[in-house]
């Protein structure tokens, strides 16, 4: 991995850590990892290759990216207080995302570090085509992951009332116990 690789991750992973005091939601909330990702993607992906099974590969990386980033979303507690919307992790959303961001790491490190010939074992008995396939994928899943979490955050966001009561303000909170 390169010293951006390490830097691009480290930002992505401390995206969620920032979140884990509580604070307004804004425009920074959905823009930071939104930039980020992007230029994730405008820098590794370069193409996504079709051939063989490169599609499932990339469809199941790119389904598991959602379902953490639904859930991260979802376990995001969001509440109006003094008239601004507040969001803040809960510790399920942020295990979520570094699972996501900690497994896509460890894969590229593992690859550097000797596991290059198992990947292309796999590949080939499973009909992957490329090592671009793979880059596609994480790239996708990484990119996929963000998304649906910002978009559950804000469809969220919006579903959010302000009300007098605790109950009324914690009608979108978090299904986080800890949160």
């Amino acid at each position: 991995m390169t010293t951006t690789d390490w830097i691009t991750d480290i930002l992505l992973v401390l995206v969620v850590f920032r979140q884990l005091r509580e604070d307004r939601l804004d425009r920074k909330t959905f823009l930071l990892p939104l930039g980020i990702v992007g230029f994730v993607a405008f820098k590794y992906l370069h193409s996504i290759p079709t051939a063989g099974n490169d599609t499932v590969l990339i469809g199941a990386l790119m389904a598991i990216g959602a379902a953490l980033g639904v859930a991260g979303g979802i376990f995001t507690r969001i509440r109006f207080a003094g008239g601004h919307l507040l969001i803040k992790a809960g510790a399920v959303s942020a295990v979520l995302w570094v699972l996501g961001m900690g497994a896509r790491m460890g894969f590229q490190v593992w690859v550097d570090h000797g596991g290059a010939d198992d990947v292309a074992r796999f590949s080939l008995a499973h009909h992957i085509t490329t090592g671009q396939a793979w880059v596609a994928a994480f790239v996708l899943m990484a990119l996929t992951e963000v998304v649906t979490r910002v978009a559950t955050i804000f469809v969220r966001s919006r579903m959010a009332t302000p009300g007098p009561s605790a109950n009324a303000a914690r009608s979108v909170s978090s299904l986080d116990p800890v949160a």
